[in-house]
C-alpha cells in the first residue's frame, strides 16, 4: 500500500466513561499484546478489572503496572490456564469474589504458530485448537453459567482473527481455531440472548507488539503490515478500543457479530 494520512498510528484516545461501574475479566492479559491493552482500555473507561494469564510472573508485573497507572480502580489478578476447566471455573469464581460481580468477559487467550499441514503433527494441531477455540468455549461456558445464576445479564467479547476468513500459508491450525471462535460467537449469542447476554467478536488483521515481534519474523510482519488498507499494522490499543465499544451500551443491539479490525475479510 502507498503511504497515506492513515499510515501513522494516532495516539491513544482518552477514556469517555463508557464502562463506569462495570466489572470485567480479561484472559491472556499479561505482557504487551491485545489482552493487556484491553485491560488498560476497560480501566480507562471506568471499569474494575480482573486480569488473568497462565504466566504468573508476567501476570503479576502487568497487574502492578496497571495498578500504578489506575490507582483509583480495583484490579485483581488470577492465574488461569484456559486448557483447564477447573482453572477457568475458578477464574470466574475468583473474579466475582474480587469484584463483587462480573459484567464483562473478554476472551483473548489464543496460540498461533507457523507450520504447513503436511509437516504438522497432532500435538501442534491439538494445542492450538485447545487453547484458542476450546479455551474460548470453556470461558464462555463458565461465564454463561454465572450470568444465568446471577440474573443480571452481561457481555462477552471474543478475540477472533481475520485468518478466520483469510488463507495464509502455515496457519491452518490457527485459522481453523479462529473460524471456530467466530462460529462459537454466533451460535452462543443466539442461546445467550434469553439470559440477557450479548456475545460479539473482533477480528484483527494484524496488531504488532513486542511479544509478536519476538515470535514471528520481522520480514513476515512487515510484509503483512504493508498489505493492510492503511499500510501499517494496528496498534493493540486500537483493537482494544473496539473491544471496549462492543462491551459498552453503545452496541446494545449488536450480538452474534464479528467486527473486522481491519480490513477486508478475504
Amino acid at each position: 500500500m502507498t503511504a497515506g494520512p492513515l499510515s501513522v498510528a494516532p495516539e491513544p484516545v482518552a477514556g469517555h466513561g463508557l464502562l463506569t461501574g462495570r466489572k470485567a475479566v480479561v484472559t491472556a492479559a499479561a505482557g504487551t499484546g491485545i489482552g493487556s491493552a484491553t485491560a488498560r482500555r476497560l480501566l480507562s473507561e471506568g471499569a474494575d478489572v480482573v486480569v488473568s494469564d497462565w504466566h504468573e510472573r508476567r501476570l503479576g508485573e502487568t497487574r502492578s503496572a496497571l495498578a500504578e497507572e489506575f490507582p483509583e480502580r480495583t484490579i485483581g489478578a488470577v492465574v488461569c490456564d484456559v486448557q483447564s476447566t477447573e482453572q477457568v471455573d475458578a477464574l470466574i469464581t475468583g473474579a466475582v469474589a474480587e469484584l463483587g460481580r462480573v459484567d464483562i468477559l473478554v476472551n483473548n487467550a489464543g496460540l498461533g504458530g507457523e507450520t504447513p499441514v503436511v509437516d504438522m503433527d497432532d500435538a501442534q494441531w491439538d494445542r492450538v485448537l485447545d487453547i484458542t477455540l476450546n479455551g474460548t468455549f470453556r470461558c464462555t461456558r463458565a461465564a454463561l453459567r454465572y450470568f444465568r445464576e446471577a440474573g443480571h445479564g452481561g457481555v462477552i467479547v471474543n478475540n477472533a482473527s481475520v485468518l478466520g476468513w483469510r488463507a495464509q500459508y502455515g496457519q491452518a491450525h490457527y485459522a481453523a481455531a479462529k473460524a471456530g471462535v467466530m462460529a462459537l460467537t454466533r451460535c452462543s449469542a443466539v442461546e445467550a440472548a434469553e439470559l440477557g447476554v450479548r456475545i460479539n467478536a473482533v477480528s484483527p488483521s494484524i496488531a504488532r507488539h513486542a511479544f509478536l515481534d519476538k515470535t514471528s519474523s520481522s520480514e513476515l510482519l512487515d510484509r503483512l503490515s504493508e498489505r493492510e488498507a492503511f499500510g501499517r499494522a494496528a496498534e493493540p490499543w486500537e483493537v482494544a478500543a473496539t473491544i471496549a465499544m462492543l462491551a459498552s451500551d453503545y452496541t446494545s443491539y449488536l450480538t452474534g457479530e464479528v467486527v473486522s479490525v481491519s480490513s477486508q475479510r478475504a
